[in-house]
């Protein structure tokens, strides 16, 4: 009778947790929870102190293998799995290059040389996901990078003032990429716009005390405030019900404002004509009466105001009809 020879272990299993990084510390899914707690060793890469704490909590404690090169790496993965063990990597923030090659290299050589034991199974388990919005997180980081020490030069000295010119070119870009019906154009300077309001907070957070978090607070709650309809017990059976909702709430926020504060005196004067003259309707004017006023004799200037309460009455918007009708203008030929 030969030499007995010990039988194998039956091989392990290594599993690559992915996770996203907008995901605060310690929100996984309970099948991630559940490996990583049954888990031989947890092996990661410069782990987050923040989920440290959360491991800790959990009775895990990953192994920091950021000192050892990543083919050594991937074989201490498939060898501890191939002794039996059931191990898990932790996934970094950089996708671990160079990982899953060297991963896949010491896989094959066990597939292929004789006499080998068979190679452990390997499993992706996806334990978090980017929720709707977290891409947000992302632009206030880069911004937070541009504005630190170390950061862009021309970025880090920009001002509430020095930014006026691309907020109000931004804003008309989105009106010329919404009716050019592109969606590919209007995404491209949604986010030119969104860079503003970034800017702008991060700008504000050095200097006034608030930052993105607080403008951001600040318009969910006059969204919720403002929709009693949705989010209370108000009623709405129209657009034009909300409308008028929007309205009368609107005004008893404002209700110490005086004739037409509150309409910007930069907006273009067609579009501020009617912030003025929808004031003047709601306030139960009369407008024939107040354009007379306002034009002081002035033939030209009362019949442009009579065109923006006739735009009005029309439910049209005089600024974009008037815009339409300069795109469809024929140039002189050359």
């Amino acid at each position: 009778m030969g030499p007995e020879h010990p039988t194998p272990p039956d091989a392990g299993r290594v599993t690559i947790l992915l996770t996203s990084p907008r995901t605060a510390p310690g929100l996984l899914s309970f099948s991630a929870w559940d490996r990583l707690r049954s888990a031989g060793a947890v092996l990661a890469v410069d782990p987050d102190p923040a989920w440290l704490e959360a491991f800790a909590a959990a009775g895990v404690t990953p192994e920091d293998v950021s000192a050892v090169p990543v083919a050594e790496r991937a074989g201490r993965l498939v060898e501890d799995a191939c002794a039996g063990q059931e191990l898990v990597w932790w996934g970094s923030e950089d996708g671990d290059p160079g990982l899953t090659d060297a991963l896949a290299e010491h896989l094959s050589r066990r597939a292929v040389v004789p006499g080998s034991q068979p190679p452990p199974e390997v499993e992706v388990l996806t334990g978090s996901y980017d929720v709707p919005g977290s891409r947000l997180l992302d632009l206030v980081a880069v911004m937070d990078t541009l504005r630190s020490p170390g950061g862009c030069p021309w970025d880090g000295e920009q001002t509430h003032t020095s930014l006026l010119p691309y907020l109000l070119e931004e804003a008309h870009e989105v009106i010329e990429a919404v009716e050019s019906g592109d969606p590919a154009h209007v995404q491209e300077e949604l986010g030119d716009l969104l860079l503003q309001v970034v800017f702008h907070a991060r700008v504000a957070e050095e200097e006034a005390g608030f930052g993105i978090d607080e403008v951001a607070a600040g318009i969910v709650a006059k969204l919720i405030r403002r929709h009693p309809h949705v989010f209370g017990d108000g009623e709405a059976e129209s657009a034009q019900d909300v409308e008028v909702s929007w309205e009368a709430l609107k005004a008893a926020e404002k209700a110490g404002r005086q004739g037409f504060e509150g309409i910007p005196a930069t907006l273009p004067a067609l579009a501020r004509a009617q912030k003025m003259i929808g004031r003047l309707s709601r306030a139960g004017a009369d407008l024939d009466e107040a354009v007379e006023k306002a034009a002081d004799g002035d033939e030209l200037a009362a019949a442009l105001l009579r065109l923006v309460v006739l735009s009005r009455v029309s439910g049209q918007d005089a600024e974009a009809t008037l815009r339409a009708a300069l795109g469809r203008l024929v140039p002189p030929s050359q």
